[in-house]
């Protein structure tokens, strides 16, 4: 088997924790897989560096003050490696195989870089390269980086363009939780999670595996995340599964949306329960809910429009800080969702912008950390769907 594994700050943050990571690989390469490591900066490496630049500085030098921490991990790993008899080789930028090369942009020239990794793995048969994370070269030879959760990034994209059966994150957390494991009891390890829900989780604070790694992975490939004290790559963590879906796509039934009002609602504790409850009862599917500070917004199948209203009528009656029920429809609706949504500055103006040119009112506009929805009038559906299309497709 094939493995990329990659080991976080905290994974490599002290001699034994290195000596720790280097057990892991060498009884790996042991027992017959083929292994390439990348590696980040010793513990707080990166973070302290930076605070120490207090002196303008242009971005390549920048670049290479960054990169020292990165160049440390992988000589030590190697050196560790090397003591248990494995044959390794550490890559940075400026070897002559090194594989991560950035254009002009500063993003990832996805030809040269897949070309590179693909040699690299061609030599893996008992060969172990440990290579810098975050870090990446441009074709000038300049040192640069890959952003916010680069190692991530490095890891997952090599782990494609390389081949590998598994991507292996070794980093200080059991993989995915239940929760917050120092706030809530008995949060366990999630063994199974999609990308899709993970991306959620990493744009709401999750600091799992970098959102912006989980847009090389595709269907073919397995990314595992484990604790460093685990010790071993090949088991356990939490397996992440699938691959990102850009879609536009516009619901084939209409809506209906009806809106309750009442005094100030968002500081009423249990208000959505409260007028949730009845719907999940009777059964009924909301597609979507919408809050404000002085009403609360549902959208249902228009066909359920009346049986709904009834019901949030009977809620409306018996609450004295609520006023009253509206139903406007049929509404559409057309939603956007993708991996790279969130990475995208202006993309709500983008979609809106031409919308209220073309004329068409939006009723609800409803977003989450990786996707739109826009509402609006039925007869508009088409239109609406094609300008959407023509901005984002």
């Amino acid at each position: 088997m094939r493995v990329v594994a990659k080991f976080g700050g905290t994974s490599l943050g002290s001699g034994d924790r290195i000596n720790r990571a280097a057990d892991s690989v060498a009884n790996a390469v042991e027992a017959g897989h083929e292994i390439a490591v990348v590696a980040s900066a010793m513990g707080s490496t990166t973070d302290d560096l930076l605070e120490d630049i207090t002196f303008e500085t242009d971005e390549a030098d920048r670049s290479e003050i960054v990169s020292m921490g990165e160049r440390t991990s992988v000589r030590m790993l190697k050196a560790a490696l090397a003591a248990r008899g494995i044959d390794a080789v550490f890559l940075e930028p400026g070897h002559p195989d090194w594989p991560v090369i950035t254009n002009e942009r500063g993003e990832v020239d996805v030809e040269e870089t897949r070309k590179r990794a693909k040699a690299v793995a061609a030599d893996l048969d008992g060969v172990v390269p440990v290579i810098t994370g975050f870090l990446a070269e441009d074709h000038e030879g300049n040192v640069t980086t890959l952003g916010r959760g680069g190692s991530d990034t490095t890891a997952v994209m090599l782990g494609n363009y390389m081949d590998a059966d598994e991507v292996v994150i070794v980093t200080d957390v059991e993989g995915v939780m239940t929760g917050d494991p120092r706030v809530v009891e008995g949060a366990r390890n999630v063994g199974r999670i999609t990308v899709d829900e993970l991306r959620n989780l990493s744009f709401r604070g999750a600091e799992v595996v970098a959102p912006s790694a989980l847009s090389y992975k595709d269907g073919t490939l397995d990314v595992r995340v484990v604790h460093y004290q685990h010790g071993d790559l090949l088991r356990g963590g939490t397996r992440i599964e699938g691959q990102f879906e850009s879609l536009i796509d516009m619901r084939e039934e209409p809506l209906a949306c009806l809106t309750v009002a009442g005094r100030a609602i968002r500081n009423r504790p249990g208000i959505l329960s409260e007028l949730s409850n009845p719907l999940r009862e009777e059964g009924i599917n909301v597609d979507a809910v919408a809050s404000g500070m002085d009403s609360v917004t549902f959208y249902v199948d228009v066909d359920l429009a009346e049986t709904t209203e009834a019901l949030l009528h009977d809620a409306v009656v018996a609450d004295d800080a609520l006023s009253s029920v509206t139903v406007d429809d049929p509404i559409a609706v057309i939603r956007v969702t993708g991996g790279e949504l969130p990475n995208q500055p202006g993309v709500i103006q983008k979609v809106i912008g031409p919308l209220g040119e073309a004329g068409i009112n939006i009723i609800d506009l409803i977003t989450s950390a990786t996707s739109v929805a826009v509402f609006v009038d039925w007869e508009d559906r088409e239109a609406a769907l094609e300008i959407v299309q023509q901005q984002l497709d």
